[in-house]
C-alpha cells in the first residue's frame, strides 16, 4: 500500500470514530409533561380486591400469613 492510501484510510477511520462519538452525545430528553387532573391511566387496585379474595381483606391477610409461614424453614419441618 502506498503511504497516501494508508493516510486516507486512517483519516476516514478517524472521521468515522469522531462521528460515532458525537452521535453518542446527542441524547434526547425523555421527560413526560404531566398536566393537573389529566391522568388517564389505570387506577390502582388494592391487593385483596382481585378475583381470588373478592374484597375480603381478612382472607388476604390470612393467606399472606400462611404463605410466610410456609417459607419459614423452622416452621416447615415441625
Amino acid at each position: 500500500m502506498s503511504a497516501r492510501k494508508l493516510k486516507s484510510i486512517s483519516l476516514a477511520a478517524l472521521a468515522g470514530a469522531a462521528l460515532l462519538g458525537l452521535a453518542a452525545c446527542s441524547e434526547v430528553p425523555q421527560v413526560t409533561v404531566y398536566e393537573q387532573g389529566q391522568y388517564r391511566g389505570k387506577t390502582d387496585a388494592r391487593p385483596w380486591e382481585g378475583g381470588e379474595f373478592k374484597g375480603d381483606r381478612a382472607a388476604w391477610e390470612k393467606a399472606l400469613k400462611e404463605r410466610s409461614r410456609g417459607q419459614n424453614e423452622y416452621n416447615r419441618i415441625q
